[in-house]
């Protein structure tokens, strides 16, 4: 299952992931830190060089910047940093029923992995799914790789999917986010480590802005507009 902070009901969540590095990095920083430190001070200074830039890398990994989210009615912004793989039109059997339209996004190691709700509404729905750890940015990691679904329903009436999708090196969804909430565009709800995809699975009358081989900020980035 992928780690999730459940605070137990609905309501609005107050956003406590707001740090300049995300917390589930601190762990991994802290061990490299100190392995770097005993390494140096036993005299290996070639390997506690070598373990203190893996640090400065997953310190770097783990970053969580501020964004600044449009306000426009309407928008659905990117729930991801890095390059919209694919848009199609799918045809839904599970949370969600019928046709619908599904912009993915591949998230390399050197993206922010932060991942943020798309639009404001209330999480109806999460689905965790196990499954294989095929490369994110092929066509099989949609249905073949471990993944967290998130349904949301505006208060518009309309539902929309984000989905979290772990990828050849990732093999930690954390969610941060319970059934029953009220979120707001742009909020942070989780994030995918080392590399992986997220998806967005929109109505079929929605408008999409973006198109294949573009690159995308999470937050910040219109995807389309319902």
């Amino acid at each position: 299952m992928p780690d999730r902070i459940d605070t137990g009901g609905g309501g609005r969540l107050k956003d406590s992931h707001d740090g300049y590095i995300a917390r589930e990095g601190v762990p991994f920083i802290f061990t490299l830190g100190l392995a770097a430190l005993a390494l140096a001070w036993m005299g290996f200074k070639g390997t506690a060089t070598a373990v203190f830039a893996a640090m400065l890398f997953v310190a770097f990994f783990f970053r969580n910047p501020e964004r600044a989210t449009p306000d426009e009615k309407g928008l659905v912004i990117s729930p991801a940093d890095g390059k919209v793989l694919k848009i199609e039109e799918v045809q839904l059997d599970g949370p969600l029923q019928g046709p619908h339209r599904k912009v993915s996004i591949f998230m390399n190691v050197f993206n922010v992995h932060v991942n943020r709700i798309p639009y404001a509404g209330r999480v109806e729905r999460i689905e965790y799914q196990a499954g294989k750890f095929l490369s994110a940015d092929l066509d099989k990691a949609s249905a073949d790789n471990e993944r967290n679904t998130v349904l949301i329903r505006t208060a518009e009436g309309k539902a929309f999917l984000t989905i979290q999708i772990a990828g050849l090196i990732a093999r930690r969804i954390v969610c941060w986010i319970g059934e029953g909430m009220e979120v707001v565009r742009g909020q942070r709800f989780g994030l995918i480590c080392f590399g992986s995809r997220l998806e967005v699975v929109l109505p079929l009358d929605s408008k999409i802005l973006v198109q294949a081989g573009q690159k995308v900020r999470a937050g910040e980035t219109p995807l389309g507009v319902l």
